[in-house]
């Protein structure tokens, strides 16, 4: 995991949010609630009852009627992170297990710091989320909780995100690698297996669809290992799907490696598009980069700087 200095760091960004949130905790976030903070919102007639103190005194010389001025309430909003926590993510001389741990963490933080309140979901186990609020008091939890992540077995990406819980407009942050036989349509040689991605399916608009109905501004952290983003091996190999075991036997030559390469730039325009039309971000998360290069610039997308 990432130390202290990093987070120190990190502390000065915050998270691009959508929509106004709606909850009633305090925060820093524009609430669509109208309370007492100092950015003014708007003005309405006086009525029996309001706050004299608000009254603009000023209109009132103007226009001869009473005026209450408005203003903006601020209120925390929602962050949740949905970590992939299937077989595949536990790939890579540096796993992206580790990496998708990172990423969340920091995603973590910058929301505990901005006093919003954060849930983490393993994928694979939704109805056991960690729900964090009380600002930084609160990070030390979530990262007792994300060192505890194991990677094992396979995930079914849209119905874990249907069972997420629904407290309001928010953001919502998808830490995975794709590589799911539900996401994806076929690969070359009906490989199937989880180095070999090819087409997106419908599954995946999907998912944005069904964010973009709970009001969440969907990030997309694709992680890929260095091995699936620059393919190190040559020769006539057996490929081993580590979520079905299943196998496929594959000459990687310099026109099968220009394929693959082709296949995963589409792909990720793809998922970039899609998620850009939905009013989301989408960044594609090396395992092998530097976490403070990944994640000072890569990432700058998805803050408010």
């Amino acid at each position: 995991m990432l130390d202290g200095k990093f987070y120190d760091t990190l502390s000065r960004l915050q998270l691009q949010m959508w929509h106004k949130s709606s909850l009633v905790t305090s925060g820093n976030r524009k609430s669509v609630q109208k309370g007492t903070s100092s950015e003014f919102f708007d003005f309405r007639e006086y009525m029996p009852g309001d706050d004299l103190r608000r009254m603009d005194w000023n209109a009132y010389a103007r226009l001869d009627k009473l005026y209450i001025r408005e203003y903006m309430e601020e209120k925390a909003a929602v962050v949740s992170v949905l970590v992939d926590t299937s077989a595949s993510m536990d790939y890579g001389a540096h796993s992206k297990a580790e990496l998708a741990k990172d990423l969340a963490g920091a995603v973590g933080f910058l929301a505990l710091n901005n006093m919003d309140r954060l849930i983490l979901y393993d994928m694979k186990a939704m109805g056991q989320g960690l729900s964090v609020g009380g600002g930084r008091n609160g990070f030390a939890k979530a990262l007792r909780w994300l060192e505890k992540l194991e990677f094992s077995g396979e995930v079914d990406m849209l119905s874990a995100i249907r069972k997420m819980r629904s407290p309001g407009p928010g953001v919502t942050v998808l830490i995975s690698d794709f590589l799911h036989r539900s996401m994806l349509e076929g690969a070359p040689g009906k490989a199937g297996g989880k180095n070999m991605p090819v087409k997106l399916s419908a599954r995946y608009e999907k998912l944005l669809q069904y964010l973009d109905y709970c009001r969440q501004r969907p990030v997309i952290l694709h992680t890929l290992a260095e091995e699936e983003l620059r393919i190190p091996l040559t020769g006539t190999l057996n490929l081993i799907d580590s979520e079905t075991e299943s196998r496929l036997r594959l000459t990687m030559d310099t026109k099968v490696i220009a394929s693959y390469g082709q296949a995963l730039e589409r792909l990720t325009e793809r998922m970039k598009k899609g998620c850009a039309a939905g009013g989301g971000a989408y960044v594609l998360c090396d395992a092998g980069k530097d976490r403070k290069e990944l994640i000072f610039q890569d990432l700058r997308v998805i803050y408010d700087i």
